[in-house]
């Protein structure tokens, strides 16, 4: 595997969380959980002290035994989802722009601000003002956009594309694309490795900037990860359904 990928380890907390927010529902019983922990030599005593610690932090709620995402979790798997099968529409040239328009905001408003931002894909220009194309299928903005910022459409005379690299480091997100690509390959190979490798594909598909064709290099990845994504969570959630002998769920 390439080495410059630095993938994080894989633990007890990262295999529990990954399945649940790969699971639709997000919930499954305790003694599923643990069969789970079994596909990548995790011992049953050290699955379920990450179970009674994700609880504890609020990951987890735990009912009649079944262990569940909680909300703030529901919502990142929402965006994980949504990061697997972006919402786009036709591109008419036209950019979302907001502006901070309140006043005085705490640190705790701004980086509020700022993740609601990242959440929905727009970059930073200069401080307090994000823009990004309108291509994307919109169901609402979080409250924290709404209080804090005034929302605008416009075109800039600017070279779109010049702009757009200029607002995202594309050739970076490009690199790494390929790399994680090439390790999440249709080859054998330990099934903790590629787990850790997949996992890491849903983080880099949180920050695509999915933008339109016309704004992007030649050979943008994005799609030819996300097919080989796709292949690989397919297969690993047959194996997953067959080791803890679950029946399918919705996809």
């Amino acid at each position: 595997m390439d080495e410059t990928l630095s993938l994080r380890p894989l633990t007890a907390r990262s295999v529990v969380l990954s399945t649940l927010l790969g699971h639709h529902p997000p919930a499954l019983p305790a003694r599923a959980l643990v069969r789970v922990g079994e596909l990548f030599g995790t011992a049953e005593g050290t699955v379920r002290t990450a179970l009674t610690r994700m609880v504890a932090a609020g990951d987890l709620e735990q009912r009649d035994g079944t262990y569940r995402l909680t909300d703030r979790l529901l919502a990142r798997q929402a965006r994980q989802d949504d990061s697997r099968a972006p919402r786009t529409r036709p591109w008419d040239g036209t950019w979302e722009i907001a502006v901070v328009s309140t006043e005085r905001r705490t640190a705790p408003d701004r980086a509020a601000l700022r993740q609601a931002m990242a959440a929905l894909r727009l970059a930073e220009l200069r401080e307090g003002c994000w823009l990004r194309p309108a291509n994307l299928v919109r169901t609402g903005r979080p409250a924290v956009v709404a209080e804090q910022c005034t929302l605008l459409t416009g075109a800039p005379e600017q070279d779109p594309p010049a702009l757009a690299a200029a607002l995202w480091d594309l050739d970076g997100w490009a690199r790494r694309a390929r790399a994680l690509e090439a390790a999440l390959a249709d080859r054998p190979g330990p099934l903790a490795e590629r787990f850790t490798v997949s996992a890491a594909v849903l983080r880099h598909l949180l920050a695509d900037p999915v933008l339109p064709p016309p704004l992007l290099p030649d050979d943008w990845p994005g799609e030819r990860l996300r097919a080989r994504y796709e292949a690989f969570d397919r297969d690993f959630r047959a194996l997953l359904l067959r080791h803890i002998g679950a029946p399918p769920g919705p996809s």
